[in-house]
């Protein structure tokens, strides 16, 4: 007998953000206490097989290039999840035509995936047909949090201020692409082009004239057929951390970090990532105290605009009339280095910590007792 729960580890994808993913699933392998938690890493391939991956956060690491990025790798096994809501037993087939065999009961699963077909409500839904207990937000929440039309759309209504935009579709740019120009004459230069579903910045485009349009356009609608033309603004570009509290307990909000644009023309993808030149992150940013206030209390009143569990993080941009929400992310990025547990870092948690108070959390929300967790029920 054991007191350690099982967590289910669900990273890699079928979506642009793949590597970021495996990433992550590194950072978590490494940090997650295995005093406490015995751990199932099921990588899904890019082509969406699950597979039983390598309890190695070393194979996960990020290297200094695009081609050096981690992959989950078509190994041959295929993992299994339960046949009904009614057993939480999890099986992988280790060759192909093989029996299965039993990986043993799963007491949660942790999904740390980015991006479409994981990030957007996609693998939510299986987990809960399953009847399985999950870190982070739900079916509705994650569906809404990765399309940013709906996503501006619901904080508008929540009387949250975001940057104008318009959406364009991929039917719109064939058919009246004036339509996209006459958007970009109404929001002003410089605008931002980017996929309504997708993060990390992939796809995104920085236009200053209507001749980058169409570049900006197939950059985009490469990764989506749903485009956002978003009006740039002149502000500082801030993010807070956003954690739900066990029930009865209120959500709360992280010290704030700060994306200082030193080089480049936004925060892309290779900075974020790999390390490229031109930004600097700062945290905890310099901000008067009652700015900190106003930020978590609007970054915890978006949270719960979208009905978001478990974890978010929040971007912001201060302007000279005041802040305005970029956007929502309800699996951020977590790597040792990414915004996310760097805010809640210098908010008092070990990265350690921080994995254990999510599957706390989950797990209380779900109202599960466990003898390896203080849990309130």
């Amino acid at each position: 007998m054991t007191d350690k729960l099982t967590v289910a580890l669900l990273f890699g994808g079928r979506s642009s953000e793949h590597s970021i993913s495996c990433a992550t699933a590194g950072g978590v392998l490494a940090a997650i206490d295995r005093s406490r938690y015995d751990v199932i890493p099921i990588g899904i391939t890019r082509d969406g097989a699950f597979v039983l991956e390598a309890d190695d956060p070393a194979h996960f690491a990020l290297g200094s290039s695009a081609a050096e990025l981690p992959v989950v790798t078509d190994n041959g096994t295929r993992v299994q999840w339960p046949e009904s809501a009614l057993d939480r037993t999890l099986r992988v087939v280790d060759v192909p035509g093989g029996p299965a065999r039993s990986l043993g009961t799963v007491d949660l699963v942790f999904p740390i995936l980015h991006g479409p077909y994981g990030e957007d409500g996609t693998i939510q839904g299986l987990l809960e047909l399953l009847g399985l207990p999950f870190v982070g937000s739900g079916v509705l929440a994650s569906a809404l949090g990765m399309d940013k039309h709906f996503t501006k759309t619901v904080f508008q209504q929540a009387s949250l201020p975001v940057a104008p935009w318009r959406t364009i579709t991929a039917a719109d740019w064939a058919e009246a692409p004036g339509m996209a120009y006459a958007a970009l004459a109404e929001l002003g230069l410089p605008a931002f082009v980017k996929p309504a579903r997708a993060g990390s910045s992939v796809g995104v485009s920085r236009v200053t004239d209507p001749a980058e349009l169409v570049r900006a356009m197939e950059t985009a609608l490469a990764e989506d057929d749903k485009v956002l033309i978003e009006a740039g603004l002149v502000g500082r570009e801030l993010e807070v951390a956003v954690l739900q509290g066990r029930p009865g307990e209120p959500s709360r909000a992280s010290v704030a970090g700060e994306v200082l644009v030193t080089g480049r023309d936004f925060y892309d993808f290779d900075a974020k990532y790999l390390g490229a030149a031109g930004i600097e992150l700062v945290c905890p940013a310099a901000l008067e105290p009652a700015e900190l206030v106003e930020m978590q209390r609007m970054a915890i009143r978006a949270f719960d605009a979208i009905d978001g569990a478990g974890l978010a993080r929040v971007d912001f941009f201060l302007t000279d009339t005041g802040w305005v929400i970029n956007e929502i992310n309800t699996m951020p990025g977590f790597t040792p280095i990414s915004m996310f547990p760097t805010c809640w870092l210098q908010s008092g948690y070990t990265y350690p910590a921080l994995i254990d108070e999510l599957i706390s959390v989950a797990l209380a929300r779900r109202g599960v007792r466990t003898n390896s967790t203080e849990i309130l029920v």
